[in-house]
């Protein structure tokens, strides 16, 4: 048999190894040739251990010593040089006119005033710029907003602009290497004062109490290196935040003689303006930004699609005078909650937001047509006791949907949902709704609207909130807006009391309101809940 061709060699090695040692006058080259016929043989022994059941270590000992050293974690977050050009290259391309002129009036001024029509790229704009400000500068950000899940919308549109260079942003807050911190806050920060930084405070003129959260908010960007900027889009005159906008709040414990006067109409701060309290302020309406090259709106659709008085307050950035107004804004402001602090039962980004727990759901139909207004709906967690509070968990606004379509979305919403009632009115397309939606749900409740109906409905709304017993996130100002577009009127007989919003083809006022207001009537005047059931869970 012919033995292998290792035998073979070994067999060599060790007769050339025997003939050199027993070699009486060796010379050099022989001890060399000894040495060098040592180590083949150890190598050979390395190799029958390895072939014998052993691992790599046996064929290499330095891999014995490769995880025995201090390993230091990648670091997270990092940005190299190239990748921080490539974003600043990104950020600067992408610059609306007017973007360009607040991005400048943030290197020349400490506070900016922004007043801004919806939609027109102010978070997302203000998000980069300060993530950009952080890597380069190494200044911390923070972002505060109505309520936590606003404030990570900032988040949302700086991790995906680090992604654009192939980083994935990690933590809250998120920490770079270079010492900045960025931290998302929502209004539970009040009494933060620890917190350091550029200051972005989003939609000021929907959060209550704004002047308490000014004094907290301001002392964080108190020193020099710091700026301030605050944008908003106009809710009411009313609101604790139009003194500071106007100027008023600055002459407040002055004397006469500084006093300033603060013109801020639209013609006075179109391009922006350097005001007499140490504000830059500007007034960027729909009509502003398509001058500034914002190419998203198709305008002639937008005076279809919203009444005159909401075109005014959405994109023209007019003030609501609410005084008209049931649901005025005071009132619907007890009702806003920074709900992804206060709602510990509620998990809004797993697939069954509130578990299996009991929920409402109010629908106000579409007119289904493209050109129609917006079909309205809410999810609500009814109280878990008599008198307790509801609580809004989810809403949706759809356009240009036809029945069908309408009745497939609440469908779906049954199926992240326990669903335990659904309120439709049943006027024109929403009788088509109705019926779908009782294949799926027969004890779909239809509401067929009179005055008699719209009374009652309003009335237990009014209940419901002026007794502090709706709930819903402080970032949701599309609910606060539809509560307020519903003002007093009478009939066409003009006899009879009713309540109205604009609620013509053209417009989708108040949509979100009356589909809170079907889901709520589910609950008798007395505050009981006539439909209660018990849940069991078989495992």
């Amino acid at each position: 048999m012919k033995s292998p061709p290792i035998d073979r060699v070994e067999m060599t090695l060790e007769m050339r190894l025997c003939t050199l040692l027993s070699k009486e006058n060796k010379e050099g080259k022989d001890f060399k040739e000894i040495d060098l016929l040592y180590r083949q043989v150890e190598r050979h022994a390395k190799i029958h251990k390895y072939q014998n059941g052993g691992n790599e270590v046996d064929l290499n000992p330095k891999l014995a010593n490769r995880n025995k050293g201090e390993r230091r974690a990648p670091e997270k977050n990092l940005f190299s040089e190239e990748q921080i050009e490539k974003l600043e290259e990104i950020f600067r391309e992408n610059m609306f006119e007017y973007q360009k002129a607040w991005y400048g009036a943030g290197h020349k001024h400490r506070i900016r005033n922004i007043l801004k029509s919806r939609q027109i790229g102010a978070t997302y704009f203000f998000a980069r710029e300060a993530f950009m400000d952080a890597l380069i500068t190494g200044r911390n950000q923070i972002f505060l907003s109505a309520s936590k899940a606003q404030a990570h919308v900032f988040k949302g549109y700086i991790i995906d602009m680090a992604r654009e260079v192939d980083v994935d942003l990690k933590g809250d807050p998120i920490v770079l290497p270079n010492g900045a911190t960025l931290y998302f806050l929502g209004t539970n920060a009040r009494t933060a004062q620890s917190y350091h930084g550029n200051l972005y405070l989003d939609e000021y003129f929907w959060i209550p109490k704004f002047q308490e959260l000014r004094k907290v908010a301001s002392g964080m960007a108190m020193h020099k290196k710091w700026r301030q900027t605050y944008f908003s889009t106009p809710s009411a005159l009313t609101h604790s935040a139009y003194p500071f906008w106007s100027g008023k709040l600055f002459n407040r414990g002055r004397r006469k003689a500084d006093h300033v006067e603060v013109d801020i109409s639209h013609q006075a701060l179109v391009n922006g303006m350097m005001c007499g309290d140490g504000q830059w302020r500007q007034i960027v309406t729909i009509e502003d930004a398509m001058r500034g090259g914002c190419n998203l709106f198709d305008i002639d659709q937008l005076y279809l699609e919203y009444s005159p008085d909401e075109f005014e307050n959405l994109l023209m950035c007019e003030f609501v005078d609410d005084i008209a107004s049931i649901f005025n804004l005071q009132l619907m402001q007890k009702c806003m909650v920074d709900s992804w602090e206060i709602w510990d039962d509620v998990q809004p980004l797993m697939i069954r937001p509130y578990a299996y727990h009991p929920v409402w759901i109010g629908y106000d139909p579409a007119k289904g047509t493209q050109n129609g207004d917006s079909a309205g709906c809410v999810i609500i967690a009814p109280p878990l006791h008599k008198g307790g509070k509801f609580r809004i968990l989810e809403h949706h606004q759809w356009r240009g949907m036809d029945f069908r379509a309408q009745s497939d979305a609440i469908k779906e919403l049954t199926e992240r949902y326990n669903v335990q009632y659904i309120g439709i009115d049943s006027t024109g397309i929403g009788h088509g709704v109705l019926q779908n939606v009782r294949e799926f749900f027969p004890a779909a409740k239809e509401f067929v609207y009179n005055p008699a109906l719209k009374n009652a409905l309003v009335l237990k709304a009014y209940d419901v909130i002026s007794h502090d017993r709706l709930e819903y996130d402080a970032g949701s100002n599309d609910i606060t807006q539809s509560f307020m577009a519903i003002r007093r009127a009478t009939t066409a007989s003009g006899n009879r009391p009713t309540y109205e919003a604009d609620r013509s083809e053209e417009a989708s006022h108040a949509d979100l309101a009356w589909a809170t207001m079907h889901a709520l009537y589910n609950e008798p005047i007395t505050g009981e809940n006539h439909n209660q059931h018990n849940i069991v869970e078989v495992f």
